[in-house]
């Protein structure tokens, strides 16, 4: 595919959506210059621009380049991707209430990495994001093949995936339990967060994050027919065998990435494609383009919140994420009817 094709059917004729991109991405650049000079030890603005363009290696220089902008990007990264993973499983289910945490595919991420964290203390964390993906994927696959009992409708994906998650839940509680003095930082990672995150995390986040969304954008004429139903996308020439496990994978790939770094980061899958419905972007190439911009400022916005309402202390992104995002989905159940995330 050429430049050209690519770029057309994104942008063309849809000048507001690029509006859109741009006015939410300045948004977010705002909110993590600010958050340069929100922690512990305050900066303000001068000495963290400062620190920022003339980095000497003293303590504001390390507050700056070592702890805050690293982590606000890996924040930005991060809620760009589950938020692109969540559009993709809306789109292959035809589900608004599918995501990362209602298909599985967050909780078959975290429930092996955990066991390796607790099992296997010697394994390099540089292995957790491969082991993520088996996880979320077996997951994923597992929801699927229960809810084929159910021909796979809405209702029946929502339940399969919902039992999945408690199952394996339950067995992360229990590894939990055996898990001794690593409680602490296993539960603070489990409520999802980017604490003490820097450079080589976001490093480590960004293949998944990045990989997944290109695949996905280069996937959008495929999203586009599978935003209709089985029988069409088949009567086009669609083959769902090959495409609906490769838009799985592709949806799996973010998550991958996020899990090990920052946990399970709640309702940023969910919810954003749902806002995104909203600003009707046109198709499913500026969909997914939208989801990484408000995706990211959602999470880097919770981030920065996380770490400046209880300093000197902080409490986890998921939290916020799920106050945020909590009443934004009852919002649109009870005044917006939940749309599939093929429409627009």
């Amino acid at each position: 595919m050429t430049r050209a094709t690519f770029a057309g059917p994104l942008w063309a004729g849809n000048a507001r959506a690029a509006l859109l991109v741009t006015v939410l991405l300045a948004l977010s650049a705002v909110i993590i210059a600010g958050g340069l000079t929100v922690g512990t030890k305050p900066l303000s603005p001068a000495q963290a621009l400062s620190a920022l363009i003339y980095p000497d290696g003293k303590l504001d220089s390390i507050l700056v380049w070592t702890l805050r902008l690293p982590r606000s990007l890996a924040a930005f990264a991060g809620g760009a991707g589950l938020a692109v993973s969540g559009y993709l499983l809306q789109t292959l289910t035809r589900n608004p209430l599918a995501g990362p945490g209602l298909t599985g595919v967050s909780a078959g991420a975290v429930a092996p990495i955990v066991a390796c964290f607790v099992f296997l203390p010697a394994l390099s964390s540089i292995y957790y994001p491969i082991i993520g993906l088996i996880g979320g994927l077996g997951a994923a696959g597992a929801t699927f093949w229960i809810a084929r009992g159910g021909n796979a409708r809405p209702l029946h994906l929502a339940l399969a995936g919902i039992s999945v998650s408690l199952f394996l839940g339950a067995i992360t509680t229990y590894i939990l339990l055996l898990s001794g003095p690593q409680v602490p930082s296993l539960l603070f990672w489990l409520s999802g967060g980017f604490q003490g995150r820097s450079w080589p995390q976001l490093f480590q986040m960004l293949p998944w994050v990045i990989g997944g969304t290109l695949l996905a954008l280069f996937s959008h004429r495929i999203l586009q027919i599978l935003s209709l139903s089985d029988q069409a996308a088949a009567g086009m020439g669609l083959n769902l065998t090959l495409w609906k496990p490769l838009l799985l994978l592709i949806a799996a790939l973010p998550v991958a990435g996020v899990a090990p770094v920052a946990g399970p980061v709640a309702f940023v899958g969910l919810s954003t494609p749902h806002i995104v419905r909203l600003l009707r972007p046109g198709g499913p190439a500026a969909a997914i383009v939208l989801n990484v911009a408000l995706g990211g400022l959602m999470t880097v916005s919770a981030d920065l919140v996380a770490r400046s309402v209880a300093l000197p202390k902080e409490i986890p992104v998921g939290i916020v994420t799920a106050l945020i995002g909590g009443p934004i989905f009852v919002y649109l159940v009870q005044h917006r009817s939940l749309r599939l995330a093929g429409e627009t």
